[in-house]
Parts: structure tokens; sequence; C-alpha cells
């Protein structure tokens, strides 16, 4: 069980990438699936209801195309954080009973450069604009 309060704020969001990482390292020395639910059920026990998962894994979804499900495996943090970022903002957004847009991204993206310091960050241009 996890003992982290969450909240809107950088310290918790660095807390939650420690976490999720050391959950990923966790789960691949018992052999597990790294997934939102095991995830959640590691983190919270018997309040991890499938209520709870499924409303994580709605928030989650920011691709209509390829919708988060509970037991789809989430990539590394580390390398691919689109995903884990989208858990972890969902997560925040039902904890605290807010919108998906007042989860403070940048706070979030920020404690992702705290944690993973030399990961590419999250939110680079992908297309640079050229100068005249």
């Amino acid at each position: 069980m996890v003992n982290i309060e969450i909240q809107n704020t950088q310290a918790c969001f660095v807390a939650l990438w420690q976490q999720l990482e050391r959950t990923r390292q966790l789960f691949g020395m018992q052999y597990k699936r790294f997934c939102i639910r095991r995830v959640l059920q590691s983190w919270y026990g018997p309040e991890a209801t499938d209520d709870f998962i499924w409303e994580v894994c709605y928030k989650a979804t920011y691709d209509e195309e390829e919708p988060i499900y509970g037991y789809n495996e989430l990539p590394p943090p580390s390398l691919y954080p689109r995903k884990s970022r989208e858990f972890l903002r969902a997560l925040v957004a039902v904890k605290l009973g807010i919108g998906m847009r007042q989860v403070d991204l940048k706070r979030l993206d920020a404690a992702y450069l705290v944690v993973f310091p030399h990961s590419t960050p999250i939110n680079v241009e992908k297309k640079k604009r050229k100068e005249v």
C-alpha cells in the first residue's frame, strides 16, 4: 500500500513518478504484468475496486483509437512516458474529484524530469519553427 497523499503539487507528482518506477521494478522481479489494474491494486489494495480502476482508465484514455484498459501493459516510464503521464494525471483527477484539465501538467512534467533527469522531456516540440 502506498502512503502518498494525492495533491495537485509537484512534490506529490515526484513521489508518484518515483513510486511508479519502483512498482515497475518490483513487478519485473516478480514476473508480474506492469498494468494499471495491478498498479492500483498494489497501491490501494481493497480500495482499488473495478469501478475505481475503470474510472482511472477511462480518464487516462487520451486517444479514442487506442483506449487504455486495466490490463494493457504500460511501457517503462523512463522510455515512453506519455501513457504513464496520462495514468498519473487520471489518478490525481479521480482521487481529488477534479477534471483532467485541472491537473497541473507543468508540474507533472517538471516532476518527471526530477525523477528521470537523463530522459527526454515529455513536451519537446516535434517541429521547430523555421526562423525567417
